[in-house]
């Protein structure tokens, strides 16, 4: 990595409301001064619609306006496996930049093979699970020696597979192959999400973090970090975290970790969850519904999903095939399927989301979908309601996030955007038992897997 590519720093926002433009616009200008005035081609890679709330939109506008003027400026989305933004969601969150500076990702044929993490790492990472090496392949473009820098921008919130997004799962994910994402996938699956989300230091990252460390030192490649909220759906900017190695990453886990993760003293009988329409149009996207309360809903007690946008299992076409197939029918059902058939074993990426998306019996799903029927939607393995019938009871525009008292006494939790968050119990988090430094069953969320799981 070329030295002073781009300037290592930390922004925090002093006040309730985030950071102001000017600061953020301020930060990104000290940010480039390593190579203000020696840039001829630039290439942006923001995350999608997807991600609308990370600030992300307004980060790429400003960097055009900034190089825009005085060179070339590209943008690659990092949509992973997620489909093509249309002009009309280009418009919403990239404006002013023209909707011919986007180049489009395609997981499955736009990748070049940079190299492969070997399997004794693997093995080592997954406990014995996994035992393959896993090839890494990223978009074609980020290998262009045109460009003079690539600046990966994105938002720091807890996720299901990485433990944290963002940093180089924005490039290895995000623009990367198949073959990485399917076995990054599978690997969070096996392990478990309860022993990931919401933590800095997991076996996918140390994946990431291996790739990178090997596959990207070469690339002029910086970092562009946000952690966000969204209340009332105004996003909120409170960290602006620049650099070229993995301390900014860091530092936005940390204040993520504040901002984003809310933790209870007891647990959810009922949740209810709303997805903007805009934003999830799949289950492949709505069921962070699941991923990111499971570790605060009680045994016994309901998940209401308000999902008015919905309309398709996966976002990509041969994905949606395969959840229609299978459901989200728990880990063992998946894994004897993916023993039993190819079309999941060359599509674990799809295997592991099922794996993700079940309960596994420990409280009800009940997805209301706006454009999925009650046979599709009880065919993958959820409870169906209507979703007229569903805003009737619980009307988002009367809800307020957190606790509500409903009439006739029903007490419900109410989210209004999963994406921006993760809720657990505060047993989830305990620090590590002094007598043996171990972590506790509790904050793992279950037992280590046993070997009948390996693939």
């Amino acid at each position: 990595m070329p030295e002073a590519l781009i300037k290592e720093q930390s922004l925090l926002a002093d006040r309730e409301d985030g950071l102001s433009g000017e600061a953020i616009l301020r930060a990104l200008e000290d940010a480039l001064s390593p190579v203000k005035g020696r840039l001829k081609k630039i290439l942006l890679v923001p995350p999608d619609f997807t991600r609308l709330h990370s600030g992300a939109g307004q980060i790429a506008a400003l960097l055009y306006g900034i190089l825009g003027p005085s060179c070339r400026v590209d943008v690659l989305p990092a949509l992973g496996t997620h489909v093509k933004m249309s002009r009309e969601e280009w418009e919403t969150m990239y404006s002013p930049i023209p909707f011919e500076r986007m180049l489009v990702h395609n997981w499955r044929t736009d990748v070049v093979t940079v190299g492969e993490i070997e399997a004794g790492f693997v093995a080592e990472l997954s406990e014995g699970l996994m035992n393959e090496p896993i090839p890494v392949e990223i978009n074609r473009h980020l290998l262009d020696p045109e460009y003079d820098l690539i600046l990966s921008i994105g938002q720091v919130v807890p996720h299901e597979v990485a433990g944290m997004a963002n940093h180089a799962k924005n490039i290895f994910v995000g623009c990367g192959g198949a073959r990485m994402i399917n076995a990054s996938h599978m690997l969070g699956a096996l392990f478990g999400m309860e022993r990931i989300m919401g933590r800095e230091q997991t076996p996918v990252r140390a994946l990431f973090d291996r790739a990178a460390e090997r596959f990207l030192q070469k690339l002029p490649l910086g970092y562009i970090l946000t952690v966000t909220d969204a209340p009332q759906g105004q996003v909120r900017i409170h960290g602006l975290f620049t650099g070229s190695g993995r301390r900014c990453f860091e530092e936005a886990a940390r204040l993520s970790a504040r901002v984003n993760m809310q933790l209870l003293d007891r647990p959810i009988s009922k949740a209810v969850v709303y997805l903007d329409g805009q934003e999830f149009k799949s289950t492949w996207l709505g069921n962070k519904a699941i991923y990111r309360t499971r570790m605060a809903m009680a045994d016994g007690g309901e998940l209401v999903i308000l999902a008015p946008g919905v309309e398709k299992f996966g976002e990509d076409e041969a994905v949606d095939r395969l959840i229609r197939a299978y459901g989200y029918s728990g880990r063992q059902s998946v894994l004897k399927a993916v023993k039993e058939s190819e079309a999941l074993r060359q599509n674990l990426s799809a295997a592991a989301h099922l794996i993700h998306g079940s309960s596994e019996g420990r409280f009800k799903v009940t997805y209301c979908a706006g454009h999925l029927t009650r046979d599709e939607i009880e065919r993958a393995g959820f409870a169906y309601l209507d979703y007229d019938q569903a805003i009737r009871r619980y009307p988002p525009q009367r809800l307020h996030a957190g606790w509500n008292s409903l009439e006739g006494g029903e007490e419900i939790f109410y989210i209004p955007n999963p994406a921006l968050g993760l809720w657990a119990l505060k047993s989830h988090f305990e620090p590590e038992r002094p007598e043996d430094g171990r972590r506790s069953e509790n904050q793992t969320g279950r037992p280590k897997p046993s070997s009948e799981a390996e693939m």
